[in-house]
């Protein structure tokens, strides 16, 4: 367990798929629980094949979707990111930075404030970003559907024919046809379904045909428009969802076409319209996500809570009541090399969201400083490079074969300590994985390369998120 880790500084856990080895108390000169040497090779990207002795799978009993990050050898659709790792952060950064306005107490009272005049609708604020892939099928007979995975939006979506390359961007496989699906419905306009979805900001009222449509805006400037639909969908063997709503998507504009040839967006957020909400009585409200180190293996999707959670450590999950669709935790404090950083605990007061389609973890002003300085003092071996985009703590290691790396771990409310994977969940091409929310004011995000290997438990009935270090 992670809150074991703190507890005793004689025991260092070692993930076999990392590729970490002890550190020697000699050469290193630290307690072995509080450093870590890593192989140079685990940061750098050599993601030529899948290794199919990586892929891990959660507790039995549960259904389980492979999951794998968008532009590695294990994705379903073989896609190249065309972007820079500077534009990639850029865009990463600006994405945050809304999220992160948009959840904060005092942005919002601002209300004359012109970052919170226009804002994407509460059930797709979540595009730019989003890195991993589940295949999921959908209809009867099963389509196969490449899903980009989000917990951060609430309406699923597919490309649905009929839709001209004018209105549809490139993908694999054809758009999926709804006529050929025999238990394929649109959804009527004046049902009930329909006006929970324009409560929700998502409808945008009646069709030609008095269907109910539908109609997503994110902020890349991206768009989906469409007929809120019906079909079954199937997550695996004997795992079918019947009556799932989704949007049939006949028109996207904006950057779509740069992102990959994927199908549309699996959403696992908290409001009714998500995967999550519809699945309450076959899966209870609960579920998880594991994200694999790197992109040449695989992690998972898996429904429903395990039957044993002793490997686990709990925090009580977050409820804001004017902005309730985010998942979202309180951090209480940061240790760097088994060293808890001397943070007022009113810096964290505006909680961290819980993000899996956001890659870096943004944190208050006061709080990054104090990782910042801490990690530099650790690393103070290593010589500084250039700052890459918004990472301004970033490591020139040519000519070393081994890092040692200090530990860090995050406590959140009720002690539940979790420890970052030193290989895979600290640096990103050298520089460290967090920057600044540019203030103590703001909320927080934790950005999914710091959950890697680590099995997030996200149980909506307990109204808490689990954490289980080491599990993909």
């Amino acid at each position: 367990m992670a809150s074991a880790f703190l507890l005793s500084l004689l025991l260092l856990v070692i993930c076999s798929h990392g590729g970490i080895a002890q550190a020697n108390e000699a050469a290193a000169g630290h307690k072995e629980s509080r450093y870590v040497v890593v192989p140079k090779a685990a940061f750098q990207s050599s993601e030529e094949s899948c290794s199919t002795s990586r892929v891990s799978s959660p507790q039995s009993g549960r259904v389980s979707v492979p999951l794998a990050h968008r532009y590695g050898p294990c994705a379903p659709l073989q896609t190249k990111d065309e972007l820079s790792l500077a534009q990639r952060l850029h865009r990463d950064r600006v994405r945050t930075k809304y999220i992160t306005r948009r959840m904060s107490r005092s942005t919002r009272r601002q209300s004359s404030d012109a970052s919170t005049v226009s804002v994407p609708t509460r059930l797709g604020s979540s595009y730019d970003s989003q890195k991993y892939l589940v295949t999921v099928g959908l209809g009867t007979p099963a389509v196969p559907q490449t899903l980009v995975l989000t917990t951060e939006s609430d309406l699923s979506w597919v490309q649905c024919k009929p839709c001209n390359s004018s209105n549809c961007y490139p993908q694999k496989l054809p758009p999926f046809d709804p006529s050929r699906s025999s238990t394929y419905t649109a959804i009527p306009c004046d049902s009930q379904e329909c006006r929970d979805l324009a409560a929700g900001i998502g409808g945008n009222g009646c069709t030609s045909n008095w269907e109910c449509g539908f109609y997503i805006y994110y902020g890349s400037g991206a768009n989906t428009t469409g007929v809120y639909s019906s079909d079954a969908l199937t997550l695996g063997p004997g795992a079918v969802v019947e009556n799932f709503h989704f949007g049939c998507g006949h028109d996207q504009e904006g950057p779509f076409g740069n992102e990959g040839k994927y199908d549309g967006v699996l959403a696992l957020g908290r409001l009714p319209e998500s995967l999550v909400g519809q699945t309450l009585a076959e899966h209870g409200g609960a579920f998880s996500l594991c994200l694999p180190p790197t992109g040449d293996s695989t992690g998972f999707l898996a429904f429903g809570a395990p039957e044993n959670t002793s490997d686990f450590v709990f925090t009580p999950l977050l409820t804001m009541d004017d902005q309730p669709w985010f998942y979202q935790l309180m951090l209480t404090g940061i240790s760097v090399g088994g060293q808890r950083l001397d943070i007022p605990a009113a810096v964290f007061r505006e909680g961290m969201i819980l993000a899996s389609s956001t890659t870096i973890t943004a944190l208050q002003d006061t709080a990054y400083a104090a990782l910042r300085t801490a990690f530099r003092s650790a690393m103070a071996e290593y010589p500084l490079a250039p700052p890459t985009a918004q990472l301004d703590t970033c490591y020139n290691l040519t000519g070393y074969n081994n890092v040692t790396v200090p530990t860090v771990s995050l406590t959140f409310r009720g002690g539940a300590t979790v420890d970052l994977d030193a290989s895979s969940g600290l640096l990103l091409d050298g520089c460290l994985a967090f920057w600044n929310t540019d203030g103590d004011e703001y909320t927080g995000l934790i950005g999914s390369l710091n959950q890697r290997t680590i099995e997030v438990l996200y149980d909506l009935p307990a109204s808490r998120v689990g954490f289980r270090t080491g599990a993909c």
